[in-house]
C-alpha cells in the first residue's frame, strides 16, 4: 500500500496448537478435533494481516533460539512483514494451546521467549523504521510483570517520538487479576484502545458497549469495543460514536479474529479514515478471519 504510514506492532509471536473441536469438550475424556501446528501471538497476527493488505509493518517480539522460533520468523517476512524479531537463547519460542469450537477458544499460554522482550528491542525497532507513524501494543506484554518494562517504554518512546500509539486490551482474566484502575493508568493518554466485550466489562463495567467505551475515553482518547457478531462501536473523548455492523458469514474458527479485525482498522485509521470507515474495514477482515482455520490471513 503506497505511501501508508508504518505501524511498529510491539508484542507476542508463538506457536498455536490448534484445536478445532467436533464438539462440546468432553472434559475427562475424548474430543475428536482437527489439530494442526500455526504461527500466532496477538502482535505477529495483527502484523501479518496488515502485511495481507500491503501496509508497511514492522513487528518488535522475541522468539527462542530454536527452529519454531526460526519457523515463525520466516512464515511473517514471507507474507512481507518486517520481522525486528530477536532470537534469545534463555527461553523457548511461546506456545499456546488453542481450543476452539462453537463459536468461540479457549487458550492454555506458555509465554516463552515472549518475557525477554526489552525496551533495547522497542528503540532499536524504531530507530530503524523512520517511516513509521504509529505504534500498536499488545497488552499481553503489560499483563506480564517480565515484559511491562518494554510495553511500558514502547507507549512511552513512540510518544517521544510523535507516534500515535494504540493498544489491544488482549485478555479478560488477566485484567482481572491485575485490576482496571492499574491497566488504565498504564496506557493513560494512549490514542485508541481496542476491547472486546469481555474486556470492556473488566475495564468499565457494566452497561451497553457504546457507554463502555464513552466511560473509557476517561483514560484514553478514543476506545473500540468489540462485540462479535454484533459488530464494533468506537467513542472519542469529545463525546462523538460510530458503529458498524458484523458481517455475517459462516463461521469455522474466532482464533485470531479481534487481531485481524485490530489491523483492518488500524491500515485505515492511520491513513485518515473517519471512525465509521475504519470499523467496517477493521469487520471485513475479522469476517474473513473467522471463516479460516487458524489465526493468521489465509493464503
Amino acid at each position: 500500500m503506497s505511501g501508508a504510514a508504518r505501524i511498529i506492532a510491539v508484542g507476542d509471536i508463538v506457536t498455536d496448537v490448534l484445536a478445532v473441536l467436533s464438539g462440546p469438550l468432553a472434559t475427562g475424556s475424548d474430543t475428536p478435533a482437527d489439530i494442526q501446528l500455526t504461527g500466532g501471538g496477538q502482535a505477529a497476527n495483527t502484523a501479518a494481516w496488515l502485511a495481507s493488505r500491503r501496509h508497511p509493518v514492522t513487528l518488535v517480539a522475541v522468539v527462542g533460539d530454536d527452529e519454531p522460533g526460526r519457523a515463525r520468523v520466516a512464515e511473517l517476512t514471507a507474507v512481507g512483514v518486517d520481522c525486528a524479531v530477536r532470537h534469545c537463547a534463555e527461553a523457548p519460542t511461546g506456545t499456546v494451546i488453542v481450543l476452539a469450537g462453537q463459536g468461540d477458544r479457549t487458550m492454555v499460554s506458555e509465554r516463552g521467549a515472549n518475557v525477554w522482550l526489552a525496551p533495547a528491542d522497542v528503540d532499536s525497532a524504531l530507530t530503524h523504521a523512520p517511516d513509521a507513524r504509529h505504534l500498536h501494543l499488545s497488552a499481553y506484554t503489560l499483563l506480564d510483570p517480565r515484559s511491562r518494562g518494554a510495553g511500558r517504554h514502547a507507549l512511552a518512546a513512540a510518544r517521544e517520538r510523535g507516534l500515535t500509539t494504540s493498544v489491544d486490551a488482549a485478555s479478560a482474566e488477566p485484567l482481572r487479576r491485575l485490576g482496571a484502575a492499574l491497566f488504565l493508568d498504564w496506557v493513560r493518554e494512549v490514542d485508541l484502545l481496542l476491547a472486546n466485550a469481555d474486556e470492556a466489562l473488566v475495564l468499565a463495567g457494566t452497561g451497553n458497549a457504546l457507554a463502555q467505551a464513552a466511560r473509557l475515553t476517561g483514560a484514553v482518547r478514543h476506545a473500540v469495543v468489540k462485540r462479535g457478531g454484533a459488530g464494533a462501536v468506537w467513542a472519542t473523548r469529545d463525546g462523538t460514536t460510530a458503529e458498524a455492523p458484523a458481517h455475517r458469514v459462516p463461521v469455522r474458527d474466532v482464533t485470531g479474529a479481534g487481531d485481524a479485525f485490530a489491523a483492518g482498522l488500524l491500515s485505515a485509521w492511520v491513513r485518515g479514515a473517519d471512525p465509521a470507515t475504519a470499523l467496517t474495514l477493521g469487520g471485513e477482515l475479522g469476517a474473513v478471519a473467522v471463516s479460516t482455520v487458524g489465526a493468521r490471513p489465509p493464503a
